[in-house]
């Protein structure tokens, strides 16, 4: 009976942790998701801002799993290269093991009191970034009390003979010792968790030095696996990113492995207490492997290449526009939803397109634009000849209303096409082919816009999906933010210009259309809110109806 409880126990505050853990995700993701995501993208333009782009990101979501999902799906959308997303992960992997570092520094006594800021925060504002940064204390002060429940939980089986057994059987067999650990982070998809785990094993003084080494060295293959499986079924430039991020902790773990005990003992002659070898480990093992593998990281893209050819590329007709669907509505409605979600999806490229051609001064990205502009067009229209066709069998209420509403988002969908292709495309263009440069804080604005405007892009096609009234109210005071920041940004180009700044001159007119451009873009994203809105009797013939009202 008493083992059952201690094992409770143990699980129960393993639980705690990766509940805190994920708290922590969720809750910062919240908070600062779209500049996250932002700057990870826009850190990768050189190997040190790649490095402190994955380190930051990491830190701020407690994991490395995130980030390296984060990163894998900017390179497949070609916003970000592919040695520059390895480097992105050794700098995600050394963060990892600098929040476990921070996490054994004996700070578990203040946890409620961060609890307790953070519950304050959540429930005394409306604001969504403060709820999110309340949510995330919270889960960052869990996991603190997670450690004490650990520690607590652990200190029965100081003396189980069946916990001895099994660990002198580990410690006689190194690759198990390592199997062991690396099922174990897969499991739990958290090295951090493992580590922790295994810091209060060790404090316990039951784990040897060496032993010790080996179960870190497993957390850190193991924790590289869970976004391996999550890009499985991704296109094969993302597949890289992640097996690249596997293949180098494995190579790390294989030349470690037979010198663990060597390892232990150097260690052991720094400075620092012996009950915090776990996470001592997991640090220097990750910052040997990141200054290693750095020089290596543009020779191990390509070899990626070679190991994971392309795809096939895929049919670009409609895939889900059923003729046998038409008797049933709801099912051919399902269908014109996901095919929209395509056309989404080729917009979504457009403009990274775009964008990457306007940041690396480069032409190459606007070669398909025309070609992804026609399949939108044809996917659009074929949408609509199939709801016109579902229309004459007679839908009517909630359906005929979800049909409309299908229609509208894919004919500004293609509008967005169009401004694209015509106006934005034209005008990066025009920059590249005339050399023209703008001035930094011009660049720098037309940047954010544009990373903005992609991310409501994402916005607007999961409202079209799941009708969230809070995105939708979300998306709609990002329009204002959208229109602020294009007056504010046109007003500093006409500053720039009375200046007489050179490179605002030659830039005016470019700068100005952008503006107007990416602004029409968000508005037609915008329209995806409105019946929603309405729906919820949130918006009012002109405006967006108050909160409080």
């Amino acid at each position: 009976m008493e083992s059952t409880i201690v094992m409770i126990n143990l699980f129960g505050a393993v639980a705690l942790l990766l509940f805190g853990l994920a708290q922590v995700k969720d809750g910062m993701t919240r908070a600062f998701g779209v500049k996250l995501r932002s700057g990870l993208a826009l850190g990768t333009r050189g190997p040190f801002r790649s490095f402190f782009a994955g380190f930051v990101a990491t830190v701020a979501l407690q994991s490395s799993t995130a980030t390296a999902l984060m990163i894998a799906s900017f390179v497949e959308k070609n916003l970000v290269r592919a040695r520059m997303a390895q480097i992105v992960l050794l700098g995600a992997n050394v963060g990892t093991a600098v929040t476990a570092w921070l996490v054994a520094t004996g700070i578990e006594s203040i946890s409620p009191l961060i609890i307790l800021v953070g519950v304050v925060l959540y429930k005394s504002s409306s604001s969504t970034a403060r709820q999110g940064l309340g949510s995330a204390l919270v889960g960052i002060g869990l996991m603190l009390l997670s450690l004490h429940l650990l520690s607590l939980a652990t200190e029965p089986m100081r003396q189980s003979p069946a916990l001895a057994a099994f660990l002198q059987l580990l410690d006689g067999a190194w690759p198990a010792a390592l199997a062991f650990s690396t099922v174990l982070a897969i499991v739990s998809s958290s090295s951090l968790a493992v580590v922790v785990l295994i810091l209060s094993l060790s404090a316990m003084g039951i784990l040897s030095p060496a032993l010790t080494v080996i179960l870190v060295l497993g957390a850190n293959l193991g924790g590289a696996v869970p976004p391996v499986i999550a890009t499985l079924k991704a296109a094969a430039s993302a597949r890289r990113v992640t097996l690249g991020n596997l293949l180098v902790r494995g190579v790390g773990c294989l030349a470690v492995l037979p010198f663990a005990g060597q390892v232990a003992d150097l260690l052991a002659l720094l400075p620092v207490p012996a009950a915090k070898l776990p996470v001592d480990v997991h640090l220097v093992f990750n910052l040997v492997v990141a200054l290693v593998l750095w020089p290596l990281s543009g020779p191990l893209s390509r070899l990626m290449e070679k190991l994971v050819p392309e795809d096939k590329k895929e049919e670009t007709g409609p895939k889900y526009l059923d003729d046998t669907a038409l008797s049933s509505p709801v099912v051919a409605l399902s269908g014109a939803t996901r095919e929209v979600l395509r056309v989404g999806d080729l917009i979504e490229a457009m403009l990274i397109r775009t964008m990457r051609a306007f940041n690396d001064n480069n032409l190459t990205p606007l070669k398909d634009i025309g070609e992804l502009e026609r399949q939108v067009d044809a996917l659009q229209q074929e949408v609509k000849i199939y709801l016109s066709r579902l229309g004459r069998q007679g839908v009517s209420g909630e359906c005929a209303a979800r049909s409309i509403i299908i229609i509208d988002y894919a004919i500004n969908l293609e509008h967005v096409g169009d401004i694209i292709e015509k106006g934005l495309q034209e005008q990066v263009r025009k920059k590249i082919v005339n050399g023209l440069k703008f001035s930094d804080d011009g660049y720098k604005e037309l940047d954010n816009l544009f990373n903005l405007t992609i991310e409501n892009l994402r916005i607007a096609q999961t409202i079209f999906v799941t009708r969230d009234a809070g995105l939708a109210r979300q998306l709609m005071e990002v329009k204002v933010d959208v229109r602020r920041m294009e007056k504010q940004s046109s007003e500093r180009h006409l500053e720039r210009l009375r200046d007489g700044r050179l490179d605002s001159l030659q830039t005016s007119s470019l700068h100005l259309d952008m503006l107007r451009d990416l602004k029409r873009v968000n508005a037609h994203l915008v329209s995806v809110a409105y019946p929603i809105l309405d729906e919820s009797g949130l918006l009012t013939e002109s405006r967006l109806r108050n909160s409080t009202s």
